[in-house]
């Protein structure tokens, strides 16, 4: 069984900056691939950036593209995600989620096995 928690979340103004920090239980997670997701009010949960197990490769969504940066830690079970120039579109609530069967659809929600419960991200204009 893998628990994540998210952390770091929290009220920014617009072109600010935020740091959001998961971390996970379990003995193999740098075999786990690692995806970040958010889901604003009224809206489906969609995908923000993906990460690999051993962080050769990393994935962005085009609207966070440029801005937002995803890594990890496997030393520490650590995944993150960095924030920067936010837009009020980027208010949400963020998620961490871990896919251990490596699958190739990074972007869907239903490629990652465990999920944590969220953390509110919102940019004030």
């Amino acid at each position: 069984q893998v628990q994540l928690v998210e952390s770091g979340g929290g009220l920014v103004q617009a072109g600010g900056s935020l740091r959001l920090s998961c971390a996970a239980s379990g003995r193999s997670f740098s075999r786990y691939a690692m995806g970040w997701f958010r889901q604003a009010p009224g809206k489906e949960r969609e995908f923000v950036a993906a990460i690999s197990g051993s962080a050769g490769r990393a994935f962005s969504a085009n609207s966070v593209k440029g801005r937002f940066t995803i890594s990890r830690d496997n030393a520490k079970n650590m995944v993150y995600l960095q924030m920067n120039s936010l837009k009020p579109e980027d208010t949400a609530v963020y998620y961490c989620a871990a896919d251990l069967g490596g699958s190739p659809t990074y972007y869907y929600t239903g490629a990652y096995d465990h999920w944590g419960q969220g953390t509110q991200v919102i940019v004030s204009s």
